[in-house]
């Protein structure tokens, strides 16, 4: 029994031993990789009011040396740079300090000065430009100062200790257990024995709580690393400016709820025609080209027909009637002209009546059959409206048959839009004051509608009304055949922070807006959004009123956002 006894206590011991070295094993102790940073490549210095923020970039400066300083200046609330501002710098610890100021950019002005001593500077700027005038002070201008190096890893032998080793704690814990296991050989008195049992059982429990306690504790690791990607982030002025990244207030306003239908471009009733031939002849001149805008009555091609013996004959023969009743016609008008003065008047008038109609007679036939040899029939094609010819396979020599299309022109100056809309919008679409329509495909192309014909008829599969609007398109942007949405805007309102719909975007599906909140710092904002009207939207939450969202260049910034 006491046997058994004294190997449970060294069992024990040596579990304690081996809980202490897990404990300390299971954390690092400040062992978890800090933020390294990126070597600062200048200093900076800002300032920002009302009207403007200013944003001061410069290498290390020494004292008695001439020293450049670059100077970006944009307007506060739209961070559009400020360009031909007027500006005069001086410093206020030192009066006799001058400063040239040289434009080298749009927003973007190169300050050269000499310091005289190593110290602290600060620059005030006054400008004048279109926001207004304003005073402006850049402070912590410091000469003489080296840039920091880059942030490095400390390491990790550096925070541990020899008696933290698990190789340690396991021989100490087999070692101390040898030895109490002989004192308690020596030991005659049981109740000794028993409380030095009861210990050693009671010594792994604390232990353990005291591995688990901390093992919570991350000593500030987690706190340096973060783990996460930071809703914060930066882009330098310069970074700004090149990309185009502009800002605007968000504001509180009433928005008129709209409702989206779906529709799909057609030709208007004069928009497009087909020129057809109208015998079986030969292509003998094309007079236009693919894609050539050409004007109504225009000709586009000349077919000629063949005809067969029979009909040459018959052409023939009215040729040969022709020709005689003109020269007859002819005849007789010069004879009876050669006697007008003792000739009847009405005996002349008639004579000249007869040679103009067989005359004119005449002429026609040979506009019908050319060079009047009666062997051929040659038909203008002529373009019924104005308009761009499109794509066609018709070549110089080639064959036609009656009623083939030879040409398609299209006249996309006024288009219409064919909509499905169901009983519960039809409502909305007769109470609504305007509507626009916009590409599914491009958001950036719209126009103005207008609602041309109520339905008439229904869809039997799917029970909606078939609208049809007609919309200007003078420059052609909006093509036969596009899928476009209609907004359909009611006079109903509701009331709430609105964004631009360039201000929003997607991270991970959920929609987000970034936030400009200093010069060169932006934050990424996960926002709930409301109703759209295809140029606003509502945001329920997330955004409060007048910070500054970027409506322009949100896509760069995305990916700067991104790769931080």
């Amino acid at each position: 029994m006491k046997k058994l006894l004294l190997m449970t206590l060294f069992l024990s011991l040596i579990r304690t031993g081996n809980q202490n070295a897990i404990a300390h094993g299971g954390e690092d102790h400040g062992a978890a990789k800090a933020p390294t940073g990126k070597a600062m490549a200048y200093f900076a210095s800002q300032a920002v009011s009302e009207k403007y923020e200013l944003v001061l970039h410069y290498e290390p400066l020494e004292a008695g040396e001439a020293g450049k300083l670059r100077l970006y200046i944009n307007e506060f609330e739209t961070n559009r740079p400020v360009d031909g501002a007027t500006l005069q710098v001086a410093s206020p610890e030192d009066p006799k300090l001058a400063v040239a100021i040289k434009p080298i950019g749009k927003g973007v002005y190169e300050l050269t000065g000499t310091f005289p001593a190593k110290k602290t500077y600060s620059l005030t700027v006054n400008l004048n430009a279109k926001p207004g005038a304003d005073l402006l002070l850049l402070t912590g201008i410091g000469v003489g100062r080296e840039l920091p190096a880059a942030g490095t890893e400390a390491p990790a032998a550096a925070h541990s200790h020899w008696y933290e080793s698990t190789y340690v704690l396991l021989g100490s814990g087999l070692l101390l257990g040898m030895v109490l296991m002989f004192v308690l050989m020596r030991v005659r008195n049981k109740r000794v024995i028993g409380g030095l049992i009861l210990l050693g059982c009671l010594l792994p429990a604390a232990h353990w709580q005291a591995a688990v306690a901390h093992g919570g504790d991350d000593h500030g690791a987690a706190g340096a690393s973060g783990g996460a990607a930071s809703s914060t982030f930066g882009i330098p002025k310069e970074t700004q400016f090149v990309f185009g990244v502009l800002t605007q207030p968000i504001e509180a306003g009433d928005q008129n709820q709209t409702t989206k239908i779906a529709g799909t471009i057609l030709p208007s009733s004069t928009g497009q025609a087909v020129v057809q031939s109208p015998q079986v002849g030969r292509i003998t001149a094309l007079r236009v080209r693919v894609g050539q805008a050409v004007s109504k009555g225009q000709t586009l091609a000349v077919v000629e027909q063949t005809i067969d013996a029979a009909t040459q004959i018959n052409f023939q023969a009215e040729r040969n009637n022709l020709m005689a009743e003109f020269q007859a016609a002819k005849q007789e008008y010069d004879r009876l002209k050669t006697i007008a003065d003792i000739a009847a008047k009405r005996d002349v008038t008639e004579a000249e009546a007869r040679f103009n109609k067989a005359q004119a007679n005449l002429r026609v036939f040979n506009s019908i059959a050319r060079n009047g040899s009666g062997s051929a029939r040659a038909i203008s094609l002529k373009a019924p409206i104005a308009g761009i010819v499109g794509t066609f396979n018709t070549a110089i020599g080639s064959t036609v048959n009656v009623g083939e299309t030879v040409f398609t022109i299209t006249n996309l100056g006024k288009v219409y839009i064919e909509t499905q809309v169901f009983e519960q919008d039809l409502a909305v679409v007769r109470s609504a004051e305007s509507f626009r329509a916009e590409a599914v495909n491009d958001a950036g192309k719209m126009a103005t509608a207008r609602l041309l014909s109520q339905a008439q008829t229904i869809n039997a599969s799917n029970q909606s009304q078939r609208l049809l609007f007609e919309m200007d398109n003078a420059g052609g942007a909006f093509k036969i055949g596009e899928f476009v949405n209609v907004r359909v805007q009611s006079s109903r309102t509701t009331h709430g922070l609105v964004v631009p719909n360039s201000a929003l975007n997607e991270i991970n599906g959920k929609p987000v807006v970034f936030i400009k909140d200093a010069p060169e710092v932006f934050s990424m904002v996960y926002v709930n959004t409301g109703t759209d009207n295809g140029q606003f939207t509502r945001i329920v939450s997330g955004v409060e009123a007048d910070e500054r969202v970027v409506v322009s260049a949100t896509y760069p910034v995305k990916m700067m956002y991104l790769n931080q």
